[in-house]
C-alpha cells in the first residue's frame, strides 16, 4: 500500500513543557503511527509528515486538551 504523506505545519497553544511535546507526539502517533513528529516548544509550532487529514490532526489534538490550528496543509 502506498500511502501519500503530507507536511503539516500547526500551531498548537497550551504546550507549555517536555511532558506537553511528548502528550502532542503521542497523541498524532496514535491517529497515524509513521507519522514524523518535530514539535518546537519555544514557538508553539508542531511540523508532521503524515498521511493523516490537518483537520483530523487538529481535532485529535483539541480532544487531547491543545488549541491547534493547521497553518499549512
Amino acid at each position: 500500500m502506498d500511502e501519500t504523506r503530507t507536511d503539516l505545519l500547526m500551531q498548537v497553544e497550551g504546550m507549555t513543557c517536555d511532558g506537553c511535546a511528548q502528550s502532542v507526539r503521542r497523541t498524532i502517533r496514535h491517529l497515524d503511527p509513521g507519522a514524523e513528529v518535530e514539535v518546537d516548544l519555544a514557538h508553539g509550532r508542531v511540523a508532521v509528515r503524515t498521511s493523516a487529514q490537518s483537520l483530523d490532526v487538529a481535532q485529535a489534538l483539541t480532544k487531547a486538551g491543545y488549541t491547534a490550528t493547521a497553518m499549512t496543509g
